[in-house]
């Protein structure tokens, strides 16, 4: 006999709790929905980041999360990753990708030149097989698609904010990632 739809559903859960907290006791740092389709990779933390704010909670955060319920996901449809673990040594890129494949977003936005470097890193050999230039190198605003996700590096958001047409630029480049499913 078959597990019935909730306890498959609590063995799903089950298996995410144990892989994040496993990825948590190895200095990952996360924030927002593990379950979520967008996945905010952040190469640069910020000051407050650095004095322990949690991952994307200033202004890059909210504004990114702005962007992402302008286009149609839920306000909860994102999910954060440093760069760095928490003793402020880099991200290696394996756990990178094991952290890629434990979260199993559909979109990867790196949010600055720091993240889409490890992207670039971490999926070499998958971006080196890319027909086109700009996608194998993770060019600054182009969507690439590696490993069954969407990859886009928006090169420096943060930055960009406090500019207008920066800003602009980084809303034309988001605007390349409509939600794959229904608009909620």
């Amino acid at each position: 006999m078959g597990l019935g739809r909730l306890q498959r559903r609590a063995c799903y859960v089950d298996k995410a709790r144990a892989e994040l907290e496993g990825l948590a006791g190895q200095g990952v740092i996360m924030a927002g929905n593990a379950f979520s389709s967008v996945l905010l990779l952040k190469g640069e933390p910020s000051a407050a980041e650095r004095a322990g704010a949690p991952l994307l909670s200033g202004e890059d955060g909210s504004a990114l999360r702005a962007a992402l319920r302008a286009l149609g996901y839920a306000p909860e449809d994102w999910a954060g990753l440093a760069t760095w673990v928490d003793e402020g040594e880099p991200l290696s890129p394996a756990l990178l990708r094991e952290t890629v494949c434990a979260l199993d977003p559909a979109t990867i936005v790196a949010c600055d030149g720091g993240a889409a470097a490890l992207v670039r890193e971490a999926y070499a050999d998958e971006l080196a097989s890319l027909e086109r230039f700009e996608e194998a190198m993770l060019g600054d605003g182009t969507v690439a698609q590696v490993a069954g996700m969407r990859l886009l590096s928006l090169g420096g958001f943060a930055a960009a904010l406090r500019d207008a047409d920066e800003k602009q630029v980084m809303w034309r480049r988001l605007k390349q990632l409509p939600p794959l499913g229904e608009p909620y």
